[in-house]
């Protein structure tokens, strides 16, 4: 009895959901805008937003200039939002409120715009293009609703953001290092210095700048040896003067003698090379 039940309750739902299916694709393929609307309407209430964009897609370009246009406009770039689709929902909110600057939804727009921006944003080890749209996106919104009650919600995902590129710039700085490539990874960090003076990396950053200038001194050609032994003596100060008790302190200290006895040896050789000359 209740496997004839389970049977029943199955084939009628089955029913049900062909049935619906079968209404939706009739609309999509029927000419009649007015039941577009209404299907779009209900699919986007029951939360079915990837059906409902299919029709949106078809409507949404009818209705530009009537007064249904900018209800349907806003719907179909949350439809994306709500479905994971942020590039496009990016996309369609820009379009909203340019095509709407004085709905009562523009800053809301706005808003999830930069927000589906956000979201486009890839971990810190990739590229940081999309990041840097985003950013920009923010700020923009930022500057034109310095009252508005998603403010706080936007400082933070700037917030974000910023420290992705920060992270992002620092392990490069600190790659370049790792292959060698001293004179890059200086580069790097002085770009890195400038662009994030406050960075919580900081500390490590000054060492491993240090680091690089160390091994590009020790491993220099003679013709530039005491001037890079010089610059790596100027990072170390600028670490100890800086973080007197750093982490790494020993290390740092292990190096800088390191540096006094190339430097010694190469005024040892430069006087040789005078006297016999």
């Amino acid at each position: 009895m209740i496997k004839k039940w389970r049977f029943t309750y199955l084939a009628f739902f089955a029913i049900v959901l062909l049935s619906g299916c079968s209404e939706y694709q009739k609309v999509l393929k029927d000419s009649d805008v007015k039941k577009k609307y209404d299907m779009a309407e209900k699919l986007y209430e029951e939360g079915d937003y990837k059906r409902a964009i299919r029709i949106y897609e078809q409507i949404v370009p009818q209705y530009v200039g009537k007064p249904q246009g900018e209800r349907l406009q806003y719907f179909y770039a949350n439809s994306y939002y709500q479905s994971g689709d942020y590039y496009l929902a990016a996309y369609q909110f820009e379009r909203f409120t340019k095509s709407y600057p004085r709905s009562d939804k523009a800053e809301e727009a706005a808003f999830m715009g930069a927000k589906s921006q956000y979201l486009t944003s890839p971990r810190y080890s990739l590229d940081q293009g999309e990041t840097q749209k985003a950013i920009d996106r923010l700020q923009i919104f930022i500057n034109a609703n310095s009252e508005s009650e998603y403010l706080e919600e936007a400082n933070t995902m700037m917030e974000d953001l910023r420290g992705k590129l920060e992270k992002k710039s620092f392990e490069i700085a600190k790659q370049y290092n790792r292959i060698s490539d001293y004179n890059a990874s200086i580069t790097s960090f002085e770009l890195f210095f400038e662009n994030f003076p406050g960075s919580i990396y900081k500390e490590d950053a000054m060492f491993y700048d240090y680091l690089a200038r160390y091994n590009l001194a020790v491993n220099s050609i003679y013709s530039r040896k005491e001037e890079r032994i010089e610059n790596a003596k100027v990072a170390y100060n600028a670490l100890k003067s800086e973080y007197p008790e750093s982490k790494y302190l020993s290390r740092s200290d292990k190096m800088y003698s390191d540096l006094e006895q190339h430097d010694a040896e190469l005024q040892e050789l430069l006087e040789n090379y005078t006297v016999n000359n």
